[in-house]
């Protein structure tokens, strides 16, 4: 939810003249919220080679 929140946030930014440095903040936590679910979604899967 976070993550599509931030997407949308990050749309409006740039569809208009846009604080550069807040475009980077959101592009940044964006990315690490979108690593850290796959770090979670990997976690939920077992591993097949064990």
């Amino acid at each position: 939810m976070e993550h599509r929140d931030l997407d949308a946030a990050i749309g409006r930014l740039s569809a208009g003249p846009a604080d550069e440095l807040q475009l980077r903040r959101l592009k940044k936590r964006k990315l690490r919220l979108k690593d850290m679910i796959a770090w979670l979604e990997n976690k939920l899967i077992p591993d097949l080679d064990a």
